[in-house]
């Protein structure tokens, strides 16, 4: 039963793969998936290009498991030797846009959770595969969140190389404005924002918040983008910037940025507060059955939907987070063998 379930996920994630599903644009594979679903015997539910489907026998009185990934995918980067949009088996590596990032994540979970709807479970189960998780859309997890049933914890199928992230970075991206005032560059005139932009722009480089997370680290700030002036013979007036910050468990996003404003000059402005850092106990039953199998944990320092869960989560999935938005993405197919056989192991009669 358990190799089925694995040949049958490698198999469905060839077909996805041969689906180009780039975020916003995944009404085609999620038709599929929805068709796929149904055809197993199970109801499935929409909204937009978001699918989901609820185990049988679902009881209020129980706990709910969520299993989540995602159904889309980056656009395929230059250096790509293989067709992204055709899945090539080459020895044990399959190739194609998604393999790893994360359709590895999303078919293995998938095929858990009809190897664990047919036995009884002490919890209520779901499956959910979110669109637009790489772009952060409004029409992904933001939306699906609010069209399910209380949670009470996710399992959400990233490429962890099937270790437990218990912990994962938040972000916030800041838009900074400095203001100065335009004049002619060959006379001693104006007042230039790019040297007024300096002193804020050297404190978000060098300078370091005082707490620092045993699983995350210290939050990261980094300036990526910056935009001044016209032309060469006029003093700017305007120079802006943006910096991309990695929060820790220890700062919300709020706090970080009343702190930013107080330090800095600039004016600022932040796209969103919303993606915060994210941490569960190490104390739950799902962290210590994975210390019983030998899994390691760890804080990622890469967001995905779980910044949006407002219920305790970890991050697991098969593959590697460095291959993730590369050029011949890959996934060892062992590794989709592997992934099952975890994902039972770790849930098959838990209870949470």
């Amino acid at each position: 039963m358990f190799q089925e379930q694995a040949n049958e996920a490698i198999e469905l994630l060839q077909k996805l793969i041969s689906i180009p599903s780039i975020s916003r644009e995944e009404k085609e594979l999620a038709d599929f998936l929805e068709r796929y679903i149904e055809e197993r015997g199970y109801i499935a539910s929409r909204k937009g290009n978001n699918i989901w489907v609820i185990g049988p026998g679902f009881d209020t009185s129980r706990p709910t498991l969520l299993l989540n990934s995602h159904i889309d995918t980056v656009k395929p980067v230059a250096g790509w030797t293989y067709d992204p949009f055709k899945p090539v088996v080459e020895g044990d590596k399959l190739y194609g846009l998604g393999s790893n990032d994360a359709g590895a994540s999303l078919v293995s979970l998938l095929h858990t959770f009809f190897y664990l709807a047919e036995r009884n479970q002490p919890y209520n189960l779901i499956f959910a595969a979110s669109a637009e998780e790489e772009v952060s859309g409004e029409n992904g997890m933001r939306t699906l969140i609010h069209e399910l049933p209380k949670i009470d914890f996710a399992i959400v199928g990233e490429p962890t190389g099937m270790q437990l992230a218990v912990a994962e970075k938040g972000l916030m991206v800041l838009d900074c404005y400095v203001y100065g005032k335009a004049g002619h560059a060959a006379r001693n005139e104006g007042e230039n924002a790019i040297y007024k932009a300096i002193p804020d722009i050297e404190w978000f480089k060098n300078y370091e918040f005082p707490k620092k997370s045993d699983l995350l680290g210290a939050v990261k700030m980094s300036v990526t983008i910056i935009n001044a002036g016209t032309q060469h013979n006029v003093i700017p007036d305007v120079c802006s910037f943006v910096v991309d910050i990695r929060s820790n468990e220890l700062y919300s996003n709020e706090e970080l940025q009343r702190e930013i404003d107080e330090k800095t000059k600039c004016e600022i402005k932040p796209r969103s507060t919303r993606l915060n850092s994210t941490q569960t106990p190490l104390n739950h039953p799902i962290v210590l059955r994975g210390k019983e199998l030998g899994l390691s944990q760890f804080g990622s320092p890469t967001l995905s939907d779980q910044s949006l869960m407002n219920f305790a989560s970890v991050k697991i999935g098969p593959g590697d987070s460095a291959r993730s938005h590369t050029a011949n993405e890959f996934i060892f197919l062992e590794n989709i063998y592997h992934s099952l056989e975890i994902y039972i192991d770790l849930l098959d009669g838990l209870k949470i």
